[in-house]
């Protein structure tokens, strides 16, 4: 195949995908036109109970598993048209992440209709986004314990992720007796101590962390006296011993009587580290040597962040330049898809010759 006939192929299963809605916990379109896609490709394709579809050539360990995340942050309802302009793809999720997915499949099934590969696997993983929690991943990974990780991401072509930002999330409610904001006058009011509660894990956090409400409701009207409020808020660090502790804070909350407040744990990614001289991360980085790519050594939150907390050696790669991620005007620059490409052809050839 030429290399202007596989760049039109790969163009094309971009925006495909990317116009099939796949919100986190409802994937199933985007994994059923996987499967179609890959009907003639070699090797065998599986779904398993977490609902991620498994692309596997080999009996065996995995020497390497790849894994590229199918959900995005769109409702089901979302237009997702990509259209073409000044050399850009535009359209929610075209990004993140279509191009991963896209550029995945298609280096794979051309690495295997070249040569035997050594035993590897592909993941089309759920629930990486948001509140799925790396169910995917963590799935996969707990499936076929591979030796190595790679996450595929749409965007960072300029980035190598070996660090894994864990995150806590959770639901922080206040309740309380409510009433009337006169007759009732001296009631707590719960939305009142839910703002005091958010500033105070704001202002406490944890050292070297961040932290972060994301969403705030609660009352009734403009007057009543609130009997319910809550908010999400997020933890995010490298440690994860920093982790458990914004963890112990939560439980630890107090209102003053007659409030109660509870705090739920709604999702918890772990956090790890890649060893900088581990040979992993030559190869890739010998690879984008070849390729004249600069790199900056990163932190980010991926399926990535599963392995490394296993003990499992692993890294995040970009395949194209882009920006305004999970934004309706996303974007990528068609031509970065060509290295990007290339840089994941050259490693997973290296890692599996």
């Amino acid at each position: 195949m030429t290399d202007e006939r596989r760049t039109a192929r790969l163009v094309a299963d971009l925006i495909a995908i990317a116009e099939i809605p796949a919100p986190t916990f409802d994937e199933v379109r985007r994994i059923d036109w996987l499967e179609q896609r890959l009907t003639n490709a070699p090797g065998t394709r599986t779904r398993d109970d977490a609902g991620n579809l498994v692309w596997r050539w080999s009996d065996g360990k995995p020497r390497v598993l790849v894994a590229a995340h199918v959900d995005n942050v769109f409702a089901a309802e979302t237009d997702l048209t990509v259209r073409r302009a000044d050399g850009l793809l535009v359209g929610p999720g075209v990004g993140d992440n279509a191009a991963a997915i896209a550029v995945t499949l298609n280096v794979v099934e051309q690495l295997l209709d070249e040569r035997p590969l050594a035993p590897g696997a592909v993941a089309f993983t759920v629930g990486e986004e948001g509140l799925g929690n790396l169910r995917g991943a963590r799935a996969a990974i707990a499936a076929l314990a591979p030796r190595l990780f790679i996450a595929v991401e749409g965007h960072l072509i300029d980035h190598v992720l070996v660090d894994a930002v864990g995150s806590v999330r959770a639901q922080v409610c206040v309740e309380g007796p409510g009433g009337h904001p006169w007759v009732d006058r001296g009631r707590p009011s719960a939305l009142h101590e839910l703002l005091a509660v958010g500033h105070e894990l704001l202002k406490d956090g944890i050292g070297g962390s961040s932290v972060n409400i994301g969403l705030a409701s609660g009352g009734r009207s403009v007057n009543s006296i609130a009997d319910h409020a809550e908010l999400v808020v997020e933890c995010r660090s490298l440690d994860p011993v920093t982790l458990d502790r914004f963890e112990a804070l939560l439980r630890e909350l107090e209102v003053p009587p007659p409030l109660t407040v509870r705090a739920e744990v709604l999702g918890r990614r772990p956090a790890g580290r890649l060893d900088h001289d581990h040979d992993l991360l030559r190869t890739v980085m010998a690879a984008r040597t070849e390729l004249g790519l600069d790199t900056l050594l990163e932190a980010g939150s991926t399926d990535a962040n599963v392995a490394l907390s296993s003990g499992i050696p692993a890294l995040t790669l970009g395949v194209a330049r882009g920006g305004d991620m999970h934004t309706s005007g996303e974007w990528i620059d068609e031509s970065s898809l060509e290295i990007g490409y290339r840089q994941l052809e050259l490693v997973i050839r290296q890692l599996l010759s």
